[in-house]
């Protein structure tokens, strides 16, 4: 079994890498060649924290994968990050398992990746300018994979923590140190979307980070963080005013508060829902219309983008002989 380490796959995987095996992945699940069973999520309330256990299976490429992530917000207290996570890899025609490996890295990649992607179809052509609400470990993921897809000139950050958006923003300015753009660090939610083609809902909020009403038209959302039946990021303005589109239907009925809250008030139903995103990838349904239309895309996490990314990672690994191999 080769082990892989989060240092290992900063050095053979990128961003650009990781939306190219994520656009190609949902294809294959709607073309059938992917099993993946509803994941398995155990809350830990003692802890205010969840574990999630999360299988999948690729047909066409004969890996299973299995990731298991665990998050937990208190952690920072202790000076322990707050989403740890792990894949196993098996190839599936032996049963072998072929690989171990970090996976929070991955986790942050391959979940801005999704977000990249719906990005790339249905927010505007010439979105220049992004709000991310919320600026933890998820966040980096999602506004580098948005810049992968549209020029960005303008990213307004707005976090409870004020400090920990300053932050982020000093973390952006390493990264993209030839970048010509601004960052402002936002006092109000509002604000920042009001200004925004292109918003980041990357928390773990159990009540509507903004009001509806704020949205620019021809606002793209991407509302990642909400991944539990009773936390909800958006409000009922911004889902009925909105094209909703999902990652997959069965994880939003399971898991989508942003979605599940309001059916259960009677205030919407999956029947308003526009598509699956890879509906939209394999020319199902379309993408953005119209350059006023708002598109919320809702994603709450899939086990085959952990298996897509974790076999290019351990190919790519084995060939250049990184990892270190051990013997169970």
């Amino acid at each position: 079994m080769l082990v892989l380490s989060r240092e290992n796959i900063e050095q053979i995987y990128t961003m650009k890498d990781c939306l190219e095996d994520v656009e190609h992945v949902f294809r294959e699940h709607m073309l059938g060649n992917v099993t993946t069973p509803v994941r398995t999520a155990i809350d830990h309330p003692k802890y205010g924290a969840t574990s999630l256990y999360m299988p999948s299976y690729l047909e066409t490429d004969d890996y299973v994968a299995v990731k298991i992530i665990s998050i937990f917000p208190e952690n920072h207290k202790h000076d322990i990050k707050a989403l740890q996570s792990v894949i196993v890899l098996t190839e599936a025609k032996t049963g072998q398992h072929v690989a171990m490996m970090d996976a929070s890295l991955l986790t942050i990649m391959r979940t801005g990746a999704s977000s990249g992607v719906a990005t790339k179809y249905l927010a505007k052509e010439n979105a220049k300018s992004c709000a991310v609400l919320g600026c933890g470990a998820q966040s980096i993921g999602q506004i580098q994979a948005v810049m992968e897809v549209r020029p960005l000139t303008n990213i307004y950050l707005y976090n409870r923590t004020r400090e920990k958006a300053a932050e982020m923003k000093q973390a952006l300015l390493s990264l993209y140190p030839e970048w010509q753009g601004e960052i402002a660090v936002m006092n109000d939610a509002n604000e920042a979307v009001a200004n925004a083609e292109i918003v980041i809902c990357s928390t773990k909020a159990t009540s509507p980070l903004f009001d509806g009403t704020h949205l620019r038209p021809g606002t793209h959302i991407n509302a990642i963080g909400a991944f539990l039946p009773h936390m909800q990021e958006v409000d009922l303005t911004t889902v009925q005013n909105s094209k909703v589109v999902v990652d997959t239907l069965e994880g939003a009925q399971h898991e989508a508060g942003d979605l599940l809250i309001p059916i259960e008030r009677g205030e919407w139903s999956f029947e308003q829902m526009h598509a699956e995103l890879g509906d939209i990838l394999i020319g199902n349904k379309p993408g953005r219309e119209n350059e006023e239309e708002i598109t919320l895309y809702k994603s709450v996490g899939v086990a085959y983008l952990d298996t897509a990314v974790a076999k290019t990672v351990y190919e790519r690994a084995k060939a250049n002989g990184m990892g270190t191999e051990i013997s169970l």
